[in-house]
């Protein structure tokens, strides 16, 4: 670990300066970038700068590829049981289809050396921008403040994907006391996670950033969810961290301002409405640096988009879950809701059956093209722009409300604010909800959670919800499995006690056996 996650900091983060320096002048006034070092670097604000933006950009490993026909986020999406693939030619992607992945799975790897890199990004921002000087407090505050929040959402992913992790918060060299780390216990990151965010709520950042960097409606988002995941498994605390998370989704609710939900589901994933409204917080993505990299949703080789018959198919839906949605619910309707059963030959042209359900929730109707009909009823044919801006959602604010109705029925059973929450859900899907009088805690319990697997499949989030109620969605009877013991009908494989935590890559346990012992299960 200690090679490959550290190596090479100053050099990311002088690529990312002078990727910032754009006046001339300036440029002509700094030091020569080659003379750099991290320790003469870090000396005026536009450093800060471009080292936050370096922590923004690595944080991008997520959408980044794993192999032939596969990407870094479908590590979330395989186990899952919501989707399978058409093509099956990475063995890696057919190990998390199949539950039969190991500590050599390339998608783990990538995952923990990528979540190590934003750390120890961050821990650099954390260390050295304090001590610039001259630099305006509120412009420090506030890339201190993203700072905190980003490393924070690296540990949360790395406490929920291994359990024990190394917990580093300082910059590391080959001579750091803890170059080679133990792993800290779950408890001691939660500690962390829930340190930085309350640091980074403090920051006084905007409400709301249109640029898409971090904001204080984030930030508390961030830790409602974090709070919510702590109340379940594995930490178990239960009541204090359900009210927790409700208190803290309700301060979103409560101020939310210009954040509400999208009317429509082609809002979603518009790319011009990125980081308003309903997206609290994405992943930002921009032709000139990095197309959306969702593609492996694509078809295989069918011609949806400019590009003609292309496509992996390697994360499509299974049939079984897109047939358990209730009848009528608008998110499962063909190119209005998540999901499409048609599109035009080449992006714009002639309409064709696809033959099966595929995802649209991450589909740019704008850059792949489309067919829209004007106000006289014709067809208009709109060629695509070939430019994915498209970002990736990581909270949007029908996760806040779904994480207020859940954590607030777990504290006092389905209150009016928490039934009006899951109803905001419901409505937009053009779905009625059960009078509030007929919920009893347990219905309104399963109800919430059944959104949840609707609303939120194919974002990174169901797995996460299946770890830490260790229950599963089971779409032929609509009820709830055990985790242990549950059948994904993607592979007909039953989920497995080992299977709530990732083995530890064997290559890190290589380069710093102090890693060890490996997770239960695992060899």
């Amino acid at each position: 670990m200690n090679h490959n996650i550290f190596k090479n900091i100053a050099k990311i983060v002088l690529s990312g300066t002078l990727l910032l320096w754009t006046g001339c002048s300036d440029f002509l006034d700094e030091e020569d970038p080659s003379n750099l070092t991290p320790e003469s670097f870090y000396t005026i604000p536009a450093h800060a700068e471009a080292a936050i933006a370096a922590v923004y950009a690595d944080a991008r490993f997520f959408g980044d590829g794993a192999g032939i026909f596969s990407s870094n986020w479908q590590l979330l999406e395989g186990p899952t049981g919501t989707s399978t693939t058409e093509t099956a030619q990475n063995s890696d992607l057919n190990n998390l289809y199949s539950l039969t992945w190991d500590g050599n799975t390339g998608h783990i790897l990538n995952w923990w050396r990528g979540l190590y890199r934003v750390i120890a990004q961050a821990n650099l921002v954390l260390d050295r921008v304090p001590a610039i000087d001259p630099m305006d407090a509120a412009q420090k505050n506030r890339i201190l403040g993203e700072a905190r929040f980003l490393r924070a959402w690296a540990y949360f992913y790395a406490v929920r994907l291994w359990g024990d992790v190394p917990l580093i918060t300082s910059p590391q060299t080959a001579v750091s006391p803890d170059f080679y780390p133990i792993r800290a216990s779950q408890q001691a990151v939660y500690d962390q996670i829930v340190a930085d965010l309350i640091a980074a709520e403090s920051a006084e950042l905007p409400w709301t950033d249109g640029t898409g960097r971090v904001s204080t409606s984030a930030v508390k988002s961030m830790l409602s969810k974090v709070y919510l995941t702590m109340a379940g498994k594995p930490l178990d605390k239960g009541a204090t961290h359900y009210d927790l998370a409700a208190r803290k989704a309700k301060e979103v609710i409560d101020n939310a301002g210009p954040i509400e939900l999208f009317d429509t589901y082609a809002e979603v994933h518009d790319e011009t409405l990125g980081n308003t409204k309903e997206h609290i917080f994405s992943l930002q993505y921009n032709n000139l640096v990095a197309d959306n990299p969702m593609g492996n949703m694509f078809p295989n080789f069918k011609p949806v988009t400019y590009r003609g018959p292309s496509g992996t198919g390697s994360s499509v839906p299974t049939l079984s879950f897109y047939e358990s949605y209730e009848d009528g619910d608008i998110r499962a309707v063909n190119q209005q809701g998540y999901f499409y059963t048609t599109y035009y030959i080449n992006g714009n042209g002639k309409p064709f059956d696809l033959g099966a359900p595929y995802i649209f929730k991450h589909f740019n109707t704008r850059a792949n093209g489309t067919v829209t009909v004007n106000e006289e009823g014709d067809s208009v044919r709109v060629a695509g722009t070939r430019t994915d801006n498209l970002n990736v959602p990581m909270i949007r604010y029908a996760e806040v409300l779904l994480i207020y109705a859940e954590a607030q029925n777990e504290v006092a059973g389905p209150s009016l604010a928490a039934y009006d929450a899951l109803k905001a859900i419901r409505d937009r899907a053009g779905l009625a909800t059960p009078l509030l009088g007929t919920l009893t805690q347990s219905s309104f319990r399963e109800a919430v959670w059944k959104e949840r697997w609707y609303e939120f499949c194919y974002e990174g989030i169901t797995w996460f919800d299946m770890v830490r109620l260790q229950k599963v969605f089971n779409e032929t009877t609509g009820g709830f499995d055990n985790f242990v013991g549950h059948v994904n009908l993607s592979s007909n494989q039953a989920l497995q006690a080992k299977h709530l935590l990732f083995p530890i890559p064997i290559q890190e346990i290589v380069n710093n056996p102090d890693l060890a012992p490996q997770n239960p299960g695992y060899n």
